[in-house]
C-alpha cells in the first residue's frame, strides 16, 4: 500500500507582511488544506512574520539570509511531508487550487508538478501563462514541448517529491536572484525526475512596478544568467557553438559585461562541477 500523500508548503518571505498575510489567508480559504505550512523568513524583523505565521497555523523558521534560492532550499529541507510545494508570499490561489494539486500528485507521486500563473501588476491582470517555463539554450525560460515529460520549473509554485531534497539535491545558491533557478528542473531531469504540468491550474502572482524594476536590475547583473547558459550548452545539451552564441548575447545585454568576461573561467568551472556525474 502506498503511503498517504502529505503535501507540505515551503513558503518564503522577506519584509512583506501584508503579502504574507494575504497569501496565508488564501491558502486557509482552500477546501483542501496542506499537511503543513513552513514559513522561511529572510526578513529584518522576524517577530512580525512569526506572529502572522502563528495566526494562520503555520510554522515559522529563520531563513539563511543569502538570497531567494538559499531560502527556498532552507524552507524545503524544513518540511516533513511526502511532497514539498514551493510558494512565494505574493501568491494567492483560485478555488480548488490545492485539490487539483493533490489530484495530480496522487496520480503520479514521483513526478515534479508545476503550475501556470495569472500575473497581476498593482492589482490589475497583466498576462496569463498556462504552464511553467522550461529551461532553454538562451539560459532563460520558454514554452514546454511535452506537458507530461519536461524539465519545467515554476520558481514559486512547483511540487517536488520530498526524496529530492532528502537526497541532498539543492537549487544553486550562488546568486540571490536570476534565471539559474530554471537549471534545477533539468538537473533533476538528468537524474530521472521528470516535470509534468498541471493543466489549467494557476496561481495568482501579485507584483508591483517597484518589484518589476528591482527584478530587472537583478537580472541585468548577468552572472546567474551566464551560469545558466553555460550549464545548458556545455553540459545538459552540449553544443559549444551555441554556448558561444548565447554567452555573447549575455555579454552584449548586461552592463557588467567586463566583470562577466573576467568571471567566465570561474563560471565555466562552476558549471562543470555542478554537472559532474549527471546522467539519464
Amino acid at each position: 500500500m502506498k503511503p498517504p500523500i502529505r503535501l507540505s508548503v515551503a513558503l518564503v518571505t522577506r519584509n512583506r507582511p501584508e503579502n504574507l498575510r494575504r497569501c496565508l489567508a488564501s491558502v486557509r480559504a482552500q477546501d483542501v488544506q496542506p499537511y503543513e505550512i513552513v514559513v522561511s523568513d529572510d526578513g529584518d524583523v522576524p517577530s512580525v512574520a512569526a506572529d502572522i505565521a502563528r495566526e494562520y497555523g503555520a510554522r515559522h523558521i529563520i531563513g539563511p539570509r543569502r538570497g531567494l534560492y538559499a531560502n527556498r532550499n532552507s524552507a524545503a529541507v524544513a518540511c516533513g511531508g511526502t511532497h514539498i510545494r514551493t510558494m512565494d508570499d505574493d501568491h494567492t490561489f483560485p478555488a480548488q487550487h490545492f485539490a487539483s494539486c493533490l489530484e495530480g500528485v496522487t496520480r503520479d507521486p514521483r513526478a515534479i508538478w508545476t503550475t501556470g500563473e495569472i500575473f497581476l501588476i498593482d492589482g490589475r491582470q497583466h498576462s496569463v501563462a498556462l504552464t511553467a517555463n522550461q529551461w532553454h539554450p538562451s539560459g532563460l525560460g520558454g514554452p514546454v514541448s511535452d506537458l507530461d515529460d519536461n524539465w519545467s520549473i515554476a520558481d514559486g509554485s512547483t511540487i517536488y517529491p520530498a526524496e529530492i531534497f532528502a537526497s541532498g539535491a539543492r537549487m544553486i545558491e550562488d546568486y540571490s536572484f536570476g534565471p539559474s533557478y530554471l537549471e534545477f528542473g533539468a538537473w533533476l531531469y538528468q537524474r530521472g525526475f521528470r516535470s509534468r504540468c498541471l493543466e489549467g491550474v494557476l496561481v495568482e502572482h501579485h507584483a508591483s512596478l517597484e518589484t518589476l524594476e528591482r527584478t530587472a536590475r537583478d537580472y541585468a547583473s548577468g552572472a546567474s544568467w551566464l551560469l545558466s547558459v553555460l550549464c545548458y550548452n556545455l553540459h545538459f545539451r552540449r553544443n559549444v557553438g551555441r554556448a558561444a552564441k548565447y554567452t555573447a548575447a549575455v555579454l552584449r545585454d548586461c552592463p557588467a559585461r567586463l566583470q562577466l568576461l573576467r568571471d567566465l573561467p570561474r563560471l565555466t568551472a562552476c558549471a562543470r562541477k555542478r554537472w559532474e556525474g549527471a546522467s539519464r
